[in-house]
């Protein structure tokens, strides 16, 4: 079904998680501004992507270039991609396909799109609902520098200062909705974009009172 009420993302960042190896977030920004906004993904979904964008070519085609070819083959194109909504943590898109002057809406997960929207280069839509809900805005102002508050360092702190706990010991139990956003601030500055979207889930957690 078609989405009137989006914007055109682009890929700024393919980022790779150093505590959690089959971890990776790809890092769209709306065109034009400075709203991001960071999926976490799997491995093999992130090579799918990064395989295209560095134009490599392998032995043998990848499912994603498998996949285009068999639409290239029966004249099935695909005009463009939109990522739809956000349920529970889980993005959701759709491919934007046209054939015989038809347009088809088809669902797929979102990595699958863009590592197909690369493929193709076409243009990659947000529908706003999802940017406002999991958006990150990077600020003019330089946030308050967490070394400086009085709990850093502890176990547990999701900053990672403290050099005591993993990425998969965070706990956001003791760090108020204020708190919590300061450290969104902090980890998007430093462009650790899988932190900032395990913070960015938590905060929207608390907001729907799950």
């Amino acid at each position: 079904m078609p989405h009137d009420k989006k914007v055109q993302m682009e890929i700024i960042a393919l980022s790779h998680s150093v505590t959690q190896s089959n971890n990776y977030a790809v890092v769209l920004q709306e065109k034009g501004k400075k709203r991001r906004l960071p999926i976490v993904i799997g491995g093999f979904e992130a090579q799918a992507i990064a395989v295209s964008i560095e134009r490599m070519r392998p032995n043998r085609p990848l499912t994603h270039d498998l996949f285009k070819n068999v639409m290239d083959t029966f004249h099935i194109r695909l005009e463009s991609i939109l990522i739809t909504d956000l349920k529970d943590g889980i993005f959701y898109a759709q491919l934007v396909c046209t054939q015989n002057g038809v347009t088809q809406y088809i669902d797929s997960r979102t990595s699958d799109a863009i590592a197909l929207a690369v493929r193709f280069g076409v243009p990659i839509f947000a529908s706003t609902s999802v940017l406002e809900e999991a958006g990150v805005t990077m600020e003019a102002e330089e946030p308050t520098p967490i070394t400086e508050r009085s709990d850093a360092g502890k176990e547990g702190d999701p900053t990672g200062k403290s050099g005591k706990k993993k990425k998969s010991d965070w706990s956001f139990e003791d760090y108020s909705n204020d708190e919590l956003q300061k450290i969104l601030q902090d980890v998007i500055e430093k462009e650790d974009y899988e932190k900032a979207a395990l913070i960015r889930d938590e905060i929207n957690r608390r907001k729907s009172g799950k």
